[in-house]
């Protein structure tokens, strides 16, 4: 952690005019409030800044709505997107008269979680390596008003470009479903991608690679390298930042609606995921089936018996669960299975060594909260650890061939991810006291985001008419 000195110093080397302070909502998108570098002294660093929590959806009621924003010094980086230099701190928000931090601060609940894994004896520390799939479109426009609803969405890596006289494409167009690993011409993004990477590295993130995604239309992938539980967070964060405005600054639209066109890829967030004690991989064993330890397989069997209950956190949007559906990479199963990419938790075959043995997430995407979302898969991880489930006695794999093909009676055994959002936070209401230990989730979060979620997503989205409504029902 840098010193308040050492943050000063590098304002006057770098010639900073301005401060901004980035806080994380409930939801999982960012705010912020920006201060003349001349006012951030070391007063405002230690006790932050006022705001509004009344103003935040799923903070405080308009009538103690007074916080605090408290930058964390460790994250100081350049923002690459203001006229003015400025330098960007990520925040925590704290109580306005003790000056606490907030209990539904979801950066204070990943932290937590990381102190709670410490606390268990079981490990030291968690590492995370995240996929990031997203869409770049040439341009979108939708509304959704009393008397009307639609969206249109325009890409000139499409198929459907192909007749249109706008089309920058010149014919070199991909087809449906076929974007993976697409090559210039057709892959037109390719170095707004790069530029992306480039930008990303520069705020203190790793990459190590980005590529077309399956998705014709403009989809991307930008995966980042591993790190600890809370900078991997931030790293998202940051990415999905830069991924937002680089693409807006240069006329295109980027997008990480988990599924924005029908009938085409949809876009996850994959955590791959394992747990270090004095620097030694716990989730590496030579001598075991697929290299992995039983510790691996416990937190396995704990992501998996909470899985139901997971996607209320992990793919806590309407939109998710049109990505989990049949017929498409996503899972609709609760298992596991080497290199098995419909499978919920995939074991990577390339991870043959210590250093590298891992597990791969896949059902979440990144409509979630990044903080909730991994403290919560690390509290199952640790659940399933703590009371060692076993996901093979179970009959939850390790499942490595096409699971269609699998005898009715053990199809039987494997649990179906929820088919919608509200099903998901049902599962959460019934199944969360594994993200109360070590008071890591407070008590009032899980009514306060139930309420949310059914009232401002998926209520609103269930009450009104669909479009394709009229072409079915429209004549009856």
């Amino acid at each position: 952690m840098p010193t308040f000195d050492e943050i000063r110093a590098l304002i006057r080397r770098q010639k900073i005019e301005m401060i901004d302070l980035k806080y994380v909502d409930l939801f999982g998108r960012w705010h912020h409030v920006t201060l003349p570098a001349g006012t951030f002294d070391a007063g405002v660093a230690r006790r932050g800044v006022a705001f509004d929590g009344s103003s935040v959806a799923g903070f405080k009621r308009k009538e103690v709505g007074d916080m605090v924003i408290v930058p964390d010094l460790s994250t100081a980086v350049r923002d690459p997107f203001w006229e003015m230099p400025t330098l960007s701190f990520v925040c925590q928000t704290a109580e306005a008269d003790t000056r606490s931090w907030f209990s539904r601060d979801p950066r204070v609940i990943a932290q937590r979680a990381a102190a709670y894994l410490r606390e268990t004896d079981i490990a030291d520390q968690s590492h995370w390596l995240a996929e990031l799939e997203f869409y770049i479109f040439r341009r979108i426009t939708y509304a959704g008003d009393i008397n009307s609803s639609f969206y249109h969405i325009e890409s000139d890596e499409a198929d459907w470009s192909t007749g249109s006289p706008e089309s920058s494409q010149l014919g070199h167009n991909i087809p449906h479903r076929g974007g993976y690993h697409a090559t210039p011409p057709m892959d037109s993004l390719h170095s707004l991608r790069a530029q992306m990477c480039r930008l990303i590295e520069e705020g203190g993130v790793p990459v190590k690679y980005h590529h077309h995604e399956v998705g014709g239309p403009g989809q991307g992938e930008i995966e980042l390298r591993r790190l600890p539980l809370l900078p991997c967070a931030d790293g998202i964060m940051w990415a999905k930042y830069v991924v937002k405005n680089l693409a807006m600054r240069q006329g295109h639209s980027a997008t990480f609606m988990p599924k924005p066109l029908y009938d085409e890829a949809g876009s996850g967030l994959h955590f791959h995921q394992h747990l270090n004690r004095r620097r030694r991989n716990l989730f590496f064993r030579k001598d075991e089936a697929m290299g992995l330890s039983e510790t691996a397989v416990h937190y396995i069997g704990g992501l998996l018996k909470h899985g139901r209950a997971l996607l209320a956190l992990t793919n806590p949007s309407t939109n998710s669960y049109k990505r989990l559906i049949p017929g498409f990479e996503a899972p609709t199963l609760l298992f596991y299975g080497l290199a098995n990419r419909s499978a919920a938790i995939r074991v990577p075959k390339y991870t043959n060594r210590a250093e590298d043995q891992r597990i791969e997430y896949r059902p979440s995407d990144a409509s979630a909260n990044v903080y909730l979302a991994m403290a919560a898969m690390l509290m199952a991880g640790i659940d399933g650890i703590r009371q060692r489930i076993d996901p093979r006695a179970l009959g939850w794999g390790p499942i490595n061939d096409d699971v269609r093909s699998l005898p009715k009676k053990q199809l039987r055994r494997l649990v179906p991810v929820p088919t919608s959002l509200k099903e998901a936070l049902i599962a959460l209401e019934q199944d969360h006291a594994f993200l109360r230990e070590g008071e890591v989730f407070p008590e009032d979060f899980f009514v306060v985001w139930s309420e949310q979620k059914t009232l401002r997503e998926y209520e609103a989205v269930r009450n009104r008419p669909h479009p394709h409504e009229m072409a079915l029902y429209y004549d009856v």
